[in-house]
């Protein structure tokens, strides 16, 4: 791992173990046991390391789709064991994914305190996902507000099981909620 990566990797892991604005540029570099000015050759600010994390996510959200078959958007002919295959991969991904799961944690922790960090949330998280599974709904033919309904019914409890997971004390709770999970994808499939 090159010296830049190692700095992403680990100023990630701080932004989502303190928040993005508790962390400074010399907690970064002595976590890493480098220099600032080791760090600035690489980086020239605190905010352009977000940035490239951001470029990160936003180019592993695209390999996400498209590794399932959706890169063209879930809406044109999906079905909905499509979308529970792909509900199923995103949970592993936004869990068990380093990366991924550090960005989960790091928007969920910041997403108070500040604006920009609110709209991440809301667009990788939240009601951006949720408007996809409407649009998804109301696309096979549901009518606008049971869309809403059922694509709450389907999409809201992520986040419960997200919280979970992240609180899972070890590895064999982690699967139980993992299984949860899925089997609440599988209920979907008899209600929808």
């Amino acid at each position: 791992m090159t010296t830049k990566e190692k700095i992403l990797q680990s100023s990630l892991k701080l932004f989502a173990r303190d928040g993005y604005e508790a962390v400074s540029v010399s907690q970064i570099a002595a976590e890493l046991g480098i220099t600032k000015g080791a760090l600035y050759r690489h980086y020239d600010s605190k905010r352009h390391i977000f940035d490239s994390i951001l470029e990160r996510m936003e180019q592993r959200d695209a390999q996400q789709a498209t590794a399932h078959g959706l890169d063209d958007g879930l809406v044109n002919g999906a079905s909905l064991h499509d979308l529970i295959e792909f509900s199923r991969a995103m949970f592993e991904y936004w869990t068990e994914d380093e990366f991924a799961a550090d960005f989960r944690r790091m928007i969920t922790l910041e997403q108070y305190r500040s604006p920009e960090m609110n709209c991440l949330y809301q667009q990788y998280l939240a009601s951006g996902p949720l408007r996809y599974v409407q649009d998804l709904f109301t696309a096979g033919g549901m009518d606008a507000q049971t869309a809403a309904i059922k694509a709450a019914d389907f999409y809201g409890p992520m986040f419960l099981f997200y919280s979970c997971y992240d609180g899972a004390e070890n590895d064999a709770r982690k699967q139980e909620v993992k299984k949860a999970f899925m089997q609440h994808l599988e209920r979907m499939r008899n209600i929808i």
